[in-house]
């Protein structure tokens, strides 16, 4: 097994089921403001994972450029998409240049793992969050749906085969 390979589409995997509830989610629902939430939205919500995750490839890149943040109050759909993917491609490469370092990530410890780790639990935790918010808006996700985002193992085939045609 190799394990560096396994972190990478771990965390690709992650994204494609970002990917997914970006495609799943009724765009009624995508700026209206949730009962239980002060200061967020499905759309600002989106906007804060590609921002979090620039703002690790600043701290952990620093002689890289970081993608672009989005603008919260401004962000469509495409272009949450768009960034989310440009981020997790930068991503991709901070966690190559880890492995290369022997796992050690600049301003992260312990290391590349944990880097993942915490990765794929913030994503995890903010879609938890908007599938709920979609529910309590009207526009709740089928459960079909909701499994696309459990079956890791068919987005993981999907992120792999698309590793193969892109090699």
């Amino acid at each position: 097994m190799d394990l560096g390979r396994a972190l990478i589409e771990a965390f690709l995997t992650n994204e494609r089921i970002n990917q997914v509830l970006l495609e799943v989610l009724s765009p009624q629902v995508w700026r209206a403001q949730p009962p239980c939430a002060k200061w967020r939205n499905i759309a600002t919500t989106f906007a804060h994972m590609h921002n979090v995750r620039c703002m690790r490839l600043k701290m952990s890149a620093a002689d890289q450029d970081p993608p672009a943040k989005l603008d919260r109050r401004e962000v469509t759909v495409a272009e949450a998409k768009e960034a989310l993917g440009r981020s997790a491609h930068a991503m991709v490469r901070l966690i190559e240049r880890s492995l290369v370092a022997g796992g050690h990530v600049t301003d992260c410890r312990p290391d590349v793992v944990a880097l993942v780790c915490a990765a794929i639990t913030h994503d995890a935790h903010h879609r938890g969050q908007i599938c709920h918010w979609a529910s309590q808006l009207g526009a709740p996700l089928t459960s079909e749906q909701q499994l696309l985002m459990w079956e890791w193992d068919k987005r993981w085939r999907e992120v792999a085969g698309s590793q193969v045609s892109n090699a």
